[in-house]
């Protein structure tokens, strides 16, 4: 039993396809560094956040034990956080830059504590200052 091939129907050509392909592959080489470039958006919104988190804690702790914390481990000991911030850019809670005052400056002057956090990554922002500046 032979079957008759069907008059006036076909599929698409090879020269069709290619044309879809190379507009699929255009259209995704633009996409992919807008995804990127968002990802790093997100990323830097969270440093943000976990920055104004940390430098919050530090100075309500100071305020109410009159010192400043000697770790970001007091912190979250003494009941001001329930765990250490991920540094986003680092993806590790351990790489924060704890900036110690100095002791003349210092609240009791005999134990200087922490007196700023910034991010560990040597990285360039998108606005083109490094995070370990922020």
């Amino acid at each position: 039993m032979v079957h008759p091939i069907r008059s006036g129907r076909r599929g698409f050509t090879i020269v069709e396809l290619m044309i879809v392909l190379t507009i699929v592959g255009i259209l995704v080489s633009i996409a992919i560094p807008i995804y990127q470039k968002s990802i790093i958006r997100a990323k830097e919104s969270v440093l943000k956040s976990n920055l104004f988190t940390l430098r919050t804690v530090i100075d309500e702790y100071t305020y109410d034990k009159q010192k400043a914390p000697q770790s970001l481990q007091d912190l979250v000991s003494d009941g001001y956080l329930r765990q250490v911030p991920v540094d986003p850019m680092t993806g590790s809670d351990s790489t924060w830059k704890i900036i110690m005052e100095d002791a003349m400056n210092s609240i009791d002057q005999t134990e200087p504590g922490i007196f700023d956090v910034k991010s560990g990554s040597d990285r360039i922002s998108l606005e083109g200052t490094p995070y370990s500046e922020w």
